[in-house]
């Protein structure tokens, strides 16, 4: 579909008048819960109640599943401009939608990095051909992300950037990130952080410890995290800017987090499936597949993120969509390059491992992956109610499946998840009362 095609297909959409019918609700702001039916007009919610009895274009059945405020997704990588072969911000969108995303924030460490309006405009003009998923790009807090000059925080903001991040690449200048701390609070603009030290870090493929030992490796310690969140959030209590923790690793990242709290400053953290699923042992079983960074880590690692998920210290989940091609995947572990794909398995890998395990109530889960990241990110996205946008996740909590990397639309298939068995899965994603995701449906058109 050429681009005029698909600008004509949204100006169509704008007009429907589409209705949810006998979903059950769950939102964790609001006190909406139960049975109920939605009618969207024009984009926007515009009632909520039991029998809703209206002339519409579309209805969907939506009667034994879950109804809840389209996901979003905080940090995702989209690879455009640069390198388009691993992922386009097309083909990431896709991604977003069948996985019920219907808002994601991209990273700014691309070919050239996001760093300039312009750079901020791409984004956008790329993310309106899009499939219809809300895309929000993420300004580099640091020119070309060396970490020697600030980037114009005012005018990143300005073009359309959400935040600022050099995610990827941390920022290692303490001065420098004290000062994107309070430019940044000027602003009114969030700071997220890629917390770890780059000196004990660099090149080091997996977690120090026993599995590093065991592969004769450097290992990337705790200590190279943990020791940046803490200086972050002494920033943050300094300059009184807030700062946002990037994909919480640790088991004592989280309870700095958690001390730091405690004491009023204003931080925020993530974490992503793999850092409450997987431990340091996949690197064995799933080779460079299972090479992220921050690195797997331990067990009792795994246990202090999944404390800090249901004692509300971790604010959101996250993915950290990361796609690469299978050739450099296929590289041995120390040359591989570290990410994985997400997109299309994190409502699942979550709702098997901490819903459907007790740890975790839905509604806990959803506010994780819905208004906690919009709020952080300043997006008035992420909830359900009166006039609120029409994006919605619809899904099977309990319907089983194996994650089969094949079947992604996503460019990247690299995946430790792959065979798989989770529970939950995305029937429908809507964004602004249109249907771009349909199971069994790559997309609609």
């Amino acid at each position: 579909m050429d681009r005029r095609a698909l600008r004509a297909r949204k100006e169509r959409n704008k007009t429907m008048r589409i209705l949810i019918r006998k979903g059950r609700l769950v939102s964790p702001v609001g006190g909406i819960g139960g049975v109920m039916d939605i009618l969207a007009v024009n984009g926007k919610i515009v009632q909520i109640g039991s029998d809703i009895r209206a002339e519409v274009d579309q209805v969907v059945d939506a009667e034994g599943l879950i109804v809840c405020a389209g996901l979003v997704d905080m940090h995702v990588h989209l690879r455009e401009p640069g390198f388009e072969y691993k992922e386009t911000i097309e083909t990431g969108a896709l991604a977003a939608a069948r996985g019920g995303f219907a808002s994601i924030a991209c990273m700014p460490n691309t070919k050239p990095v996001i760093d300039t309006p312009e750079g901020i405009r791409f984004v956008l003009e790329k993310a309106r051909a899009a499939c219809g998923v809300n895309i929000w790009p993420i300004g580099a807090v640091s020119m070309k992300q060396y970490g020697g000059e600030l980037t114009d925080a005012k005018a990143l903001k300005e073009a359309g950037a959400v935040a600022l991040s050099d995610d990827g690449v941390p920022v290692q200048n303490a001065n420098l990130m004290r000062d994107a701390l309070i430019r940044a609070q000027i602003h009114q603009i969030p700071v997220l952080s890629h917390c770890e030290d780059a000196t004990m870090v660099d090149g080091r493929a997996v977690n120090e410890g026993r599995i590093s030992r065991q592969l004769w490796l450097e290992g990337r310690p705790a200590i190279a995290e943990e020791l940046m969140v803490m200086r972050d959030a002494m920033l943050a209590e300094e300059t009184g800017g807030a700062v946002h923790i990037c994909h919480v690793s640790t088991a004592r990242s989280v309870d700095i987090v958690r001390k730091m709290k405690q004491r009023g400053v204003r931080i925020t953290c993530e974490t992503c499936p793999q850092y409450f699923t997987l431990t340091e042992d996949a690197v064995l079983e799933y080779g460079s597949l299972a090479r992220v960074n921050p690195p797997l880590r331990t067990e009792s690692d795994v246990e202090g993120i999944i404390t800090g998920l249901m004692d509300g210290t971790i604010d959101a989940i996250a993915t950290d969509h990361a796609p690469h091609s299978a050739e450099e995947k296929a590289k041995p572990l120390e040359k591989a390059p570290s990410g994985m794909v997400g997109l299309e398995t994190a409502l699942a890998v979550t709702l098997t491992e901490l819903y459907h395990s007790g740890k975790m109530t839905l509604v806990d889960i959803i506010e994780k992956m819905t208004v906690n990241p919009a709020a952080i990110l300043g997006l008035s996205k992420g909830h359900l109610g009166i006039g609120a946008d029409a994006d919605l996740t619809i899904f099977d909590p309990d319907e089983e499946w194996v994650i089969d990397p094949d079947q992604f639309v996503s460019k990247g298939h690299n995946t430790p998840f792959a065979g798989r068995k989770v529970k939950g899965r995305v029937k429908y994603t809507i964004v602004n009362g249109t249907i771009i995701y349909q199971e069994e449906r790559k997309h609609v058109v």
